[in-house]
C-alpha cells in the first residue's frame, strides 16, 4: 500500500512538472509573438533583428491571398518576362521563370497596353495567351485561383532589408489581446493606423497574426488576417463583386 502511494505521489509530480513547463512554454511563446507584431511596426531595424534572432531556419511566413495566377514580372524591363513563379499556384506548371508572353486573349502585348490586358477577373476565369519559350512561341491557357506566396527565412530578411527605413510602420499602433492554445499556437489581435501612399488618405484596420513554434520555441510559421476589404473603402474604394 505504501508503495503503491509513493507510486501515485511521483506520478502526481510528474504530471503537475509537465504542465508547469506547458505553461511557462506557452508563455514564452506569447511574450515572442506580441514582441514579433511590435518589432514589425517599430522600425526596419526592430522588425529585422526580431527575424534573424527568432525565426527558425526553416520557418515559413505566409502572404495575404488574392484571386490571380500566381507569377511576377519585372515593370521594369521590356514586355512581360517571368521572373517567379509561385509554388501551388494556378500558374505552376503553366509557367516558367524566364517565359515572355507576347499575346493575351488575342492582343498583341506592348510596352503600352501590357497593364491592361486582362490579367484580373473572377475565380475560374481562363487567360488563353501565347509565350515565348527557349526561342519558341507557345500557347498556353491559365484559371484565375486562389495565390498565396509563402516566404522562407531568407526572402523574409530581403523584403525587410529591401523597405524603406524612413518611412517604416504606420501613424499609430496598439496590442489588444494574444492567446495561446493548448497545442500551443498563439494568435495576436492589433490594431494599426496608417496613410496610404498613393491616395494620401487615413485608414486603421485590425490584424490576426498567428504563430506556431518549434520545439526550441522558434517561429516556425506566421500569417495574418487583416480588414483588407475595410481598408480598401476607407481610401475610396468600392467593392462591387
Amino acid at each position: 500500500m505504501k508503495n503503491l502511494q509513493i507510486s501515485l505521489g511521483l506520478s502526481l509530480l510528474l504530471v503537475i512538472s509537465a504542465c508547469t513547463n506547458n505553461e511557462n512554454k506557452h508563455e514564452a511563446a506569447m511574450d515572442l509573438a506580441v514582441a514579433w507584431v511590435e518589432a514589425s511596426y517599430t522600425s526596419q531595424d526592430a522588425a529585422l533583428s526580431m527575424v534573424n534572432e527568432n525565426m527558425a531556419d526553416e520557418g515559413v511566413s505566409l502572404s495575404d491571398r488574392y484571386v490571380g495566377f500566381g507569377f511576377v514580372w519585372n515593370p521594369e524591363g521590356d514586355g512581360m518576362v517571368i521572373d517567379y513563379v509561385v509554388p501551388e499556384s494556378p500558374a505552376a506548371g503553366v509557367l516558367m521563370e524566364g517565359d515572355s508572353f507576347i499575346e493575351v486573349n488575342g492582343i498583341k502585348l506592348t510596352n503600352e497596353n501590357r497593364n491592361n490586358l486582362g490579367f484580373r477577373g473572377k475565380p475560374g476565369e481562363n487567360v488563353d495567351a501565347v509565350i515565348i519559350r527557349d526561342g519558341v512561341e507557345k500557347p498556353i491557357s491559365i484559371a484565375r485561383g486562389p495565390v498565396q506566396i509563402r516566404y522562407s527565412k531568407e526572402q523574409v530578411v530581403n523584403n525587410i532589408s529591401n523597405g524603406d527605413a524612413e518611412s517604416w510602420g504606420p501613424e499609430d499602433f496598439n496590442i489588444i489581446e494574444a492567446g495561446v492554445t493548448n497545442d500551443g499556437v498563439v494568435y495576436v489581435l492589433h490594431w494599426s493606423e496608417f496613410v496610404e501612399d498613393a491616395t494620401g488618405y487615413k485608414a486603421n484596420a485590425y490584424t490576426v497574426t498567428r504563430f506556431m513554434f518549434d520545439e526550441e520555441g522558434k517561429v516556425a510559421w506566421v500569417g495574418n488576417l487583416s480588414e483588407d476589404r475595410f481598408v480598401l473603402e476607407q481610401q475610396g474604394w468600392k467593392i462591387t463583386r
